[in-house]
C-alpha cells in the first residue's frame, strides 16, 4: 500500500510543480507569498474539514501540544516550501524540482541514522530487503544526476544573450532550491521518525493532517498581512490572474494527504520515491510548458523509473 500511496503522492506534487510554474511571475517580488497564502488557505480549509474525523479530541491545549510536537517536521516544510517558491522566479521547473528533491536521498539516511541510534536496525533489516536497497539507490543516484545535469545546463548559458538564457541567474540561483533541500530533508526525517506506526509520538495520520494544515494556514496569514503592509491595498487571491495558485495549491494538498499516509507506514522506502515526483514536474514541465529536455536528462528520468519499478516489484513480492 505504500508504494501506491507514493505513486499517488508523486503524481500530485509533480502536478503542483508544474502548476506553481505557470502561477509564478517572474516580475513579482512577491509571488512567493502569495502562493502560500493560496497554499495556506487550502490546507486551513482541509484541515477544518478533517478536524471531525480526528484520532485526538482538539482541546486549545492538546492542539498546541502536538504542534508543537509536530513542529521540526512542519517548519522545515513551510521554509522549504516558500524558498522553492521564490526559487521558481529564477530558474525552470525542470532545474529546481531535481535539485530540491535530493533531499529524499538526505532525509533517508537521517531516517537510518535515527532508526540504528535508537534501536531500530533490527526491523529496518526485517522490512528491507535486497530489491528494495537496489531500487532506492537507483531512484537516488537518478535524481542526483539529474540535478548534476540541470546545475551543467545553468551553468553552460552563462555567456549566452539574455534573450536566449533559459536559466537567467546560473548557479547563483541554485541557493533557492538547495536551501529547499536542507529544510526539506529535516522535515522529512522529522516526519519519518514522528509518523513512524511503531516508534513515532503516537500522533494518527489525519491529526498530522490537520496540524499541519493549521500551521500553514498560520504562515499564509503572515503572508498575507505582510503582503497588506508592503502594498497598503489586501491581496485578492481569488482574483483572475491568481487562480493557477490555487490549483497549484489543491495539487499540493491532495500530494500531502497521500505523503502522511506512505511517511507512516514505510517512511525509509517513501522518503526517496516521493521526491523523485520531480520527474514527473520535468516530464509535464516538458509537455505543457515546452522545457526542452536533453538526452543525459531522458536517461535519468529513465533511471528513476527503473528504481520505482523496482521498488514496485519488492512490494508485490512481499504482499504476494
Amino acid at each position: 500500500m505504500w508504494f501506491l500511496l507514493s505513486l499517488a503522492c508523486m503524481l500530485f506534487w509533480g502536478g503542483a510543480d508544474l502548476f506553481y510554474k505557470k502561477g509564478t511571475d517572474g516580475s513579482d517580488r512577491y509571488s512567493h507569498l502569495k502562493i502560500a497564502v493560496w497554499v495556506g488557505l487550502v490546507m486551513g480549509v482541509f484541515a477544518v474539514a478533517l478536524m471531525p474525523f480526528s484520532e485526538t479530541k482538539f482541546s486549545v491545549h492538546a492542539l498546541l501540544l502536538n504542534a508543537v510536537r509536530y513542529s521540526p517536521a512542519s517548519l522545515g516544510y513551510i521554509v522549504s516550501m516558500v524558498v522553492g517558491y521564490a526559487g521558481l522566479r529564477y530558474l525552470e521547473v525542470s532545474v529546481v524540482s531535481p535539485v530540491q528533491n535530493a533531499s529524499g536521498a538526505l532525509s533517508a539516511i537521517v531516517m537510518v541514522i535515527w532508526f540504528s541510534a535508537t534501536g531500530g536496525l533490527a526491523k529496518i533489516k526485517e522490512d528491507y530487503n535486497f530489491i528494495d536497497l537496489v531500487g532506492t539507490v537507483i531512484i537516488v543516484a537518478g535524481v542526483i544526476a539529474l540535478a548534476v545535469v540541470e546545475q551543467r545546463l545553468a551553468a553552460g548559458e552563462r555567456g549566452l544573450p539574455e534573450e536566449e538564457k533559459k536559466y537567467r541567474f546560473g548557479a547563483l540561483a541554485l541557493i533557492f532550491p538547495l536551501l529547499y533541500c536542507l529544510f526539506d530533508t529535516l522535515g522529512t526525517a522529522a516526519d519519518g521518525i514522528i509518523l513512524d506506526e511503531e516508534t513515532g509520538l503516537g500522533l494518527g495520520e489525519i491529526d498530522v493532517l490537520i496540524i499541519y494544515g493549521l500551521t500553514f494556514f498560520v504562515a499564509g496569514i503572515i503572508a498575507w498581512a505582510f503582503l497588506l503592509f508592503k502594498s497598503n491595498k489586501p491581496y485578492n487571491p481569488f482574483s483572475k490572474g491568481e487562480r493557477t495558485k490555487g490549483v497549484a495549491a489543491l495539487f499540493e494538498e491532495g500530494g500531502q494527504i497521500f505523503y502522511v499516509y506512505a511517511m507512516a507506514a514505510k517512511p525509509i522506502l517513501a522518503a526517496p520515491m516521493v521526491a523523485s515526483y520531480c520527474i514527473v514536474s520535468v516530464v509535464l514541465s516538458r509537455i505543457f510548458i515546452k522545457e526542452k529536455l536533453k538526452t543525459a536528462q531522458y536517461v535519468c528520468v529513465a533511471a528513476v523509473i527503473l528504481g520505482i519499478v523496482a521498488l514496485g516489484i519488492s512490494d508485490g513480492i512481499k504482499e504476494g
